[in-house]
């Protein structure tokens, strides 16, 4: 059995079960996070829909919270679901303007290691990230 999250007839995805289940669950649970909803419906016979520009905004938001972030384990509980719906947001046509900016440190999740403050998160690494799961994402 499979689950689709689509944007009307658009189809971004098409994952297992549990797969689409976990995906939905750690989006609510990093919405309060960045304090953006999702975008991402309830499921309805087994689709999810989503609201394109609220996903995007989001997305936006993780990925802005990842940039900014010198804490090397907050930034890898970002990273799977991240990654993954950067690849959503990009089969959808739309951008992330995060990627493109330059960040700066976030006070909230900073990480001192024995050379200081560690360094932010690296856009690069998302990028090849959504590349791997994009490969293993039908659609």
């Amino acid at each position: 059995m499979s689950q689709y999250f689509q944007a009307g007839d658009l189809v971004l995805w098409n994952p297992s079960n549990r797969v689409a289940e976990l995906f939905v669950r750690t989006g609510n649970a990093l919405a309060e996070l960045v304090d953006r909803p999702t975008g991402i419906g309830p499921m309805q016979a087994d689709e999810y829909d989503i609201d394109l520009d609220v996903f995007a905004d989001f997305v936006d938001a993780l990925v802005a919270q990842y940039l900014s972030s010198s804490h090397t384990i907050l930034r890898s509980l970002l990273e799977g679901f991240t990654a993954t719906a950067l690849v959503l947001v990009e089969r959808a046509g739309r951008s992330v303007p995060s990627l493109q900016a330059t960040a700066t440190l976030d006070p909230r999740d900073v990480s001192v290691g024995p050379g200081g403050i560690r360094t932010l998160g690296d856009p690069a690494r998302l990028y090849e990230l959504a590349r791997m799961h994009a490969a293993a994402m039908p659609d």
